[in-house]
């Protein structure tokens, strides 16, 4: 497979393993504050609980996370080629319009949903302990029987133009910053240093979540619901369910502006803030060097 394909893979694992215990964190506070949810416990009696509680709910996203890297990047990749053949190298993007650059992020967000939608509903009804289930398998055998192969797509609309609007500006404010930092160089095409990717991929992954965080806090209220019920909204055909019960993702942001007002809208933007930028400097970083390798060894 090509060389954007692994190292886009292994990029995004490593991410996910680096963040894993922050991302928790930030669920939790997503869906405190007026919400029924079960938040599980906090306080572990042994070494080995409080040591796999650093990775509750992270075998979906290792899985997922991975293969939703690729098809980001790859995605992002052909598309900014068709809207600028001139390109001859995916880490050298100077002179390419920063308009096409975002236009490209979003496509690749959008094609994310596939791998994007499930593995995130998996995550964060395992981190927050929703039904009893603690474990990634858990979660997905509960998804299975009770609502089948559909209900691996609940909250799906609303994780597809998150990801669409958030991807973005990720790769937007990735390639703004890079050039902002090698702007001192004579040649724009230089190799960048190890800082100026650690500090671009840190800047790009805070820009993400703070345009997008407010979709995110209603995402992961809708998916996070304790009794589970068919959705009422999806992308996929005949994923519109009858339910009495079931809330929408309009019912959940006004449930979120009448208890929590504005605020509620930003609750643990600041952890998600210090793991962004830690998760994504590490993970262009390696995406960088990965891709670094195979242009030298081929």
């Amino acid at each position: 497979m090509s060389a954007d394909f692994w190292a886009s893979y292994a990029s995004g694992a490593i991410g996910i393993l680096i963040g894993n215990r922050l991302d928790v964190l930030k669920v939790r506070a997503q869906a405190s504050g007026g919400s029924t949810i079960n938040l599980g416990p906090l306080d572990y009696t042994t070494n080995l609980e409080r040591f796999t509680a650093l990775f509750r709910g992270a075998a979906a996203p290792i899985l997922g996370y991975g293969a939703l890297n690729s098809i980001l990047f790859m995605t992002f990749n052909r598309s900014l080629t068709l809207m600028d053949p001139s390109i001859f190298d995916y880490t050298k993007l100077a002179g390419v319009d920063l308009g096409k650059i975002w236009v490209a992020g979003a496509v690749g967000g959008l094609a994310t949903f596939v791998v994007s939608a499930p593995s995130e509903l998996i995550k964060c009804r395992a981190q927050l302990v929703v039904d009893g289930q603690d474990s990634s398998y858990g979660v997905l055998k509960d998804i299975w029987k009770h609502r089948g192969f559909r209900g691996f797509y609940f909250g799906g609309t609303i994780t597809a133009v998150r990801d669409a609007i958030g991807y973005g500006w990720y790769f937007w404010s990735y390639e703004l910053s890079k050039r902002l930092l090698l702007s001192r160089q004579p040649d724009p095409f230089i190799p960048p240093t190890a800082a100026d990717v650690l500090i671009s991929g840190g800047i790009a992954g805070v820009v993400t979540w703070v345009s997008i965080y407010p979709l995110d806090v209603i995402k992961t209220r809708l998916q996070t619901q304790p009794a589970w019920q068919p959705e009422r909204q999806g992308l996929l055909p005949g994923a519109h369910a009858n339910s009495r019960h079931v809330r929408t993702s309009v019912d959940v942001a006004r449930e979120v502006w009448r208890t929590c007002g504005f605020a509620g809208f930003y609750r643990g933007v600041g952890i998600c803030s210090l793991r962004a930028f830690v998760v994504n400097a590490v993970q262009w970083y390696a995406y960088e060097r990965i891709m670094a390798f195979y242009a030298s060894s081929g």
